[in-house]
């Protein structure tokens, strides 16, 4: 149980792949055996990255966790946000928003809702299988491009592009909401004028999710709220576009879409259109919106020109043709007379610094119109920047109304963007069903089919559950399409359940709960996991957690040790899989003694990947047909890698020796027959018996010291020992 626990806790972090983690002060120091406990947290730490920060025990109290959030949200209960009772999720909650407040030291008041996840709300996905159907990143390089995220992206805003992220991190069960989102794509998919018309206008905002939270904590800058402007200037042009949609979750979205127009004309009346980055720098404030600032900036301005008009009389005065006014922050303002014209210094000016080569100057009048202007700057630069702190604080009632809208901006992008995608590859409409089936005509693999050149990738029927059986047998040589079958068959049923069209002439999809993928081989050394190692505890999880309603493929399992010990476990793995937990599933091997299982297993079935061969030569056709493949050919493949011709002879030579010596009279592979009354003490499939009770008691017999009736009475005691285990 506490094996489960944390695996599902690092498949947590895994999907959520966070920055840092606060954990209670108690676990910086842990022993030895604490330690071990906590070893889960150690393998994703190293794997994902993220930083650790501790705070006191008693801040994780659950009551402490209550009366943060009450304090913060100003209720007297949490009722109203969907907890009752006792509730665990509160300390977390609670650690993290007074973590959060110190961090940023400054109000939260954008955080305005507080939702329990469970996560029997979505398809559970763990860490092993996001990384096999390379659902956000590469296994190889891992990237973004190459995966399917990278197909599913077609959203023109950064908020569009995080909702997508957490649709594919939490595909849905529900079918009815399964539907919505279906529908919605639909009629989004048959408007093309009113899609590309929101999409434009969508590409127009700016992050409006990331704008409001700036202004929430008090670090918007000028140009922050003139962005943030320019977003509501585009909303009801956004809003009378959704009014021209029928469907019901469009429509939604059209009546939570908060213009906000009274905040959008605060900002133009207020602001420049283009201030600078900084308040101080000055300049923020629109002219002619506070008339005490304009009479600063008039004086400033004034006196700096009263300035210029100052030196050019002076020099005129005085003679001195290269007379200066200056400034600094020390001294002010001064005239600058070099050492050639000492001689001409009127009577009136009073020498305030000596240097090398110059003199300067001050004079009664230079002195009063400093005063005048640095004066003016100074409750310039002060009422600016608190005109804009007003201003601030009138838009702050604002930050819910602004996160409503920019949530409803998110899901448009983001079916817009399905729908978009959906026409654009062909893809179609998913029939969902409670039935557990999968009835994909013309299926492909989604990333494959963009990749590829048009029309090179060969498109496949999915047929699992109902009179198909629901476990695939998928046999076929190496590189003939195999593993893409199964990926796609899953990613098909993953794209379905988070609301997009899937890529398929027509598809017919049964819910899944749960989708587990074991595809491909690697170590995790530093857990100290061999291949085979982490193939076994990948299966074994998938033993121990599947349901009826869960889609499980698997690739070449048992291919990590013996043959008849990866046979072994291949066979009973797919028994299991068959009689105790009865769900979809498909199984690529090459492990041909496998399609044998379909004479005793009602609900297996055959499947191959064509192959046509003529003359010596083999061209992989890619398609999958229902039957067994009579051959891998895994010798053809090695030549077309390179290997020398010597080896591929040779290896030709023991294939031949190997097969006789392993087929029966009909030539079919020797495989035990299936007794569904097997006893703990089941004999291996292929090994010799190495021991059994009646063999040990056999060899303890000493022949040489029985009579012959005491032998026949022996003989008659182990085989009645035999029938009664029969």
């Amino acid at each position: 149980c506490m094996r489960l626990t944390s695996a599902l806790l690092a498949d947590e972090l895994s999907r959520i792949r966070p920055s840092e983690l606060v954990l209670p002060d108690e676990l910086r120091h842990v022993d030895d055996e604490g330690y071990s406990r906590m070893g889960w947290l150690r393998d994703a730490e190293a794997s994902l990255k993220f930083s650790v920060s501790y705070r006191p025990v008693w801040e994780f109290r659950q009551e402490f966790g209550r009366q943060t959030l009450e304090k913060h949200f100003q209720v007297r209960s949490l009722e109203g946000f969907g907890f009752e009772g006792d509730c665990i999720s509160l300390s977390a909650a609670g650690v993290l928003l007074l973590y959060v407040q110190e961090m940023q030291r400054a109000a939260l008041g954008h955080i305005l809702n507080l939702r329990l996840f469970e996560q029997g709300h979505s398809v559970l996905i763990d860490d092993a299988t996001r990384r096999s159907l390379e659902l956000t990143r590469t296994m190889r390089e891992g990237a973004r491009q190459g995966a399917l995220i990278e197909v599913l992206d077609q959203t023109v805003t950064p908020m569009g592009a995080r909702k997508l992220a957490d649709w594919v991190d939490h595909p849905l069960v529900e079918i009815s909401e399964i539907q919505a989102r279906h529908e919605a794509v639909g009629e989004f998919r048959q408007d093309r004028a009113g899609r590309e018309r929101l999409r434009d206008l969508l590409d127009q905002t700016y992050d409006l999710q990331r704008l409001t939270a700036r202004l929430a904590t008090g670090r918007c800058s000028p140009k922050d709220l003139i962005s943030l402007s320019r977003t509501l200037a585009v909303l009801p042009e956004l809003k009378k576009q959704l009014e021209r949609f029928e469907n019901r979750l469009i429509a939604s979205q059209e009546r939570e879409l908060q213009l906000c127009q009274q905040a959008h004309e605060r900002i133009l009346k207020t602001l420049q259109d283009d201030p600078p980055l900084l308040v101080n720098e000055g300049g923020v404030i629109r002219s002619g919106f506070h008339a005490q600032l304009d009479e600063f900036r008039d004086l400033s301005t004034g006196g700096k020109q009263w300035i210029a008009k100052y030196q050019a009389e002076e020099s005129e005065r005085t003679g001195i043709p290269n007379l200066k006014v200056g400034f600094n922050k020390v001294f002010g303002y001064y005239l600058e007379v070099t050492a050639a014209h000492q001689n001409k210094i009127p009577a009136d000016y009073t020498r305030k610094q000596t240097l090398k080569n110059q003199e300067r100057y001050i004079t009664p009048q230079l002195k009063e119109y400093e005063e005048k202007v640095l004066r003016a700057d100074e409750q310039a630069h002060a009422l600016e920047q608190q005109l804009y702190e007003e201003l601030k604080q009138e838009l702050l009632p604002y930050c819910g109304q602004l996160q409503r809208s920019a949530e409803v901006m998110a899901v448009v992008d983001v079916l817009a963007g399905l729908a978009e995608l959906a026409e654009s590859r062909d893809y179609c409409r998913p029939e969902m069903t409670t039935e557990i089936l999968m009835d994909v005509e013309q299926g492909r693999h989604p990333v494959l089919d963009m990749i590829l050149p048009a029309g090179e990738f060969v498109p496949n029927e999915i047929l699992v559950g109902g009179d198909h059986g629901l476990i695939q047998i998928i046999t076929g040589p190496n590189m003939a399409g195999k593993s893409t079958y199964i990926r796609q068959t899953a990613l098909i049923a993953f794209m379905a359940q988070m609301g997009s069209f899937v890529p398929a002439q027509r598809a017919r999809i049964g819910i899944v709960d749960r989708i587990f993928a074991r595809v491909g081989a690697s170590d995790e050394l530093g857990k100290g996991q061999s291949t085979f190692m982490v193939e076994m505890t990948e299966t074994a999880r998938i033993l121990n957690t599947a349901t009826a309603r869960s889609l499980v493929i698997l690739d070449e399992i048992g291919r990590g040790t013996s043959t008849y010990d990866g046979l072994s476990l291949a066979w009973a793995v797919t028994e299991h899989l068959h009689d105790h937990i009865n769900c979809r599933t498909l199984f690529a091997t090459h492990y041909h003694e496998l399609t044998e299982l379909t004479t005793t297993l009602k609900r297996a079935s055959n499947w191959n990947v064509a192959v046509h061969e003529q003359d010596g030569q083999v061209v992989f056709l890619h398609r999958i047909l229902e039957g067994a493949a009579d051959k891998s050919y895994g010798i053809h493949v090695a030549s077309l890698a390179g290997v020398p011709t010597s080896v591929i002879k040779r290896a030709q030579e023991v294939l031949q020796t190997l097969e006789q010596e392993h087929v029966d009279a009909q030539g079919k592979p020797k495989v035990p027959s299936r007794n569904k009354k097997q006893s703990p003490k089941q004999l291996s499939l292929f090994d010799p018996v190495l021991s059994h009770p009646v063999i040990d008691k056999l060899r303890a017999v000493e022949l040489n010291r029985l009579t012959p009736i005491e032998a026949l009475l022996v003989l008659e005691q182990l085989k009645q020992e035999l029938s009664r285990e029969a």
